[in-house]
């Protein structure tokens, strides 16, 4: 040793040996960070999630069918006939929006989990009727729930009626790598702000309701338990066939100039929306029902059967199908496809009407207050929408 270390370790041994223990200590805090992060990395591949609280809610105010014979030419064995709904709730003017519906169901989802609002570390919204043009429903929604304190992360998705399974879906692989452990998960909408009220859109205008539904979504470890599969597609062929083309930034881009009334003479704006959008109620949605009846019989058979194949299983051994509630007749089809019992599909289509982005996780929480389906439970969800998208959820209910 040289005389220089001697010396070293003579004069400064005493604080050597204060600090010892404190050296020793962070040496354990470091190996212990250490093993656990080899057991994260080690178990990542098999974590999965599951749904660890529901909630859904609706507003107050029920409208019938007959309610309608005042403003269109229509009837209830009419609206019954094609769609299955004898009723849907509207939000009450000027008090409730598509946020303060969220708001509610999120609180119930929030306490069906056992945790705090404060404990949510990602949302993500999906509806097609958000509240602003932007900012999003997302942070509107943080907002709401008194947490913009844990400046938490906030997306949304505009899946339509498929908006739902493409969240959860988004949901199960931020929650499986393992990034966040309470994701809050929204479908909200209201439709009723938004819709043409006269013979002409009676055949849009009848079928929608608001509503909300939430998810608090959380990581799980356990093998074949929670979400085993998901699977989401889309095609854009017939994007303006299920549509709310105006008022938007389109310019006329895709043709209809004069249609539209764009003014020329203007060098900037005049676009977003014109006099004659106005004048001739271009500025509601519109749906060829035809279409979209054809495409989603085809197409959420197709995607049950993709996750129950990925997950090793038949649809015989689902004890609830959860498929979008946009028409009684497409989910009898659905269900006549796939040879289920009326005991394995759950619907109430009858009395909320289509609430788009909103319809599964309110389906979903009803069905699960009932005790429809328990723990061990194959629980599987399905949409078809506006673009068009598409998707299924399967899982083992925890």
């Amino acid at each position: 040793m040289s005389l220089w270390m001697a010396n070293f370790i003579k004069m400064n041994g005493e604080y050597l040996l204060k600090a010892l223990p404190f050296l020793l200590k962070s040496v354990k805090i470091l190996l212990y960070m250490a093993k656990n992060h080899f057991l994260w990395e080690n178990n990542r591949s098999n974590m999965g999630s599951f749904i660890k609280g529901l909630g859904f809610y609706v507003p107050e105010n029920v409208v019938k069918n007959e309610d309608f014979l005042k403003y269109m030419d229509t009837t209830d064995e009419w609206i019954q006939e094609r769609t299955g709904i004898k009723e849907r709730r509207y939000a009450t003017r000027h008090k409730e929006s598509t946020v303060s519906l969220a708001a509610e169901a999120a609180k119930k989802a929030i306490a069906d989990a056992g945790i705090q609002a404060s404990d949510i570390d990602f949302i993500i919204f999906a509806t097609l009727s958000p509240d602003y043009f932007f900012p999003g429903c997302g942070v509107l929604l943080q907002r709401e729930l008194g947490i913009t304190g844990t400046e938490c992360g906030a997306l949304d998705v505009r899946n339509q009626c498929s908006g739902f399974i493409y969240a959860l879906s988004v949901a199960h692989q931020f929650s499986s790598s393992g990034m966040y452990r309470n994701i809050l998960v929204v479908g909200a909408e209201v439709h009723s702000m938004g819709l043409d009220y006269t013979t002409r859109g009676r055949n849009v205008s009848v079928i929608f309701g608001d509503g909300a539904g939430a998810a608090i979504v959380q990581p799980s470890s356990e093998a074949g338990q929670g979400i085993l599969a998901t699977c989401m597609h889309s095609n854009g062929t017939h994007a303006e066939e299920l549509a709310f083309i105006n008022p938007g930034c389109h310019g006329g881009r895709y043709g209809d100039i004069e249609k539209y009334g764009y003014l020329d003479e203007k060098e900037y704006g005049g676009t977003f929306l014109t006099q004659k959008m106005l004048d001739d109620a271009l500025i509601y949605p519109n749906m060829n029902g035809q279409l979209v009846f054809k495409h989603a019989v085809q197409k959420m058979p197709e995607a049950i059967m993709e996750v129950l194949n990925k997950a090793g299983y038949k649809p015989s051994d689902l004890k609830m199908l959860i498929p979008h509630q946009a028409n009684l007749r497409i989910a009898a089809f659905v269900q006549h496809t796939l040879r289920l019992n009326d005991s394995q599909v759950y619907n109430n289509i009858q009395k909320y009407g289509n609430t788009t982005a909103a319809s599964i996780p309110i389906a979903l929480t009803e069905a699960y207050q009932q005790g429809l389906f328990s723990s061990g439970d194959l629980v599987c969800m399905t949409a078809f929408g506006s673009g068009f998208t598409w998707g299924a959820v399967l899982m083992r209910w925890v």
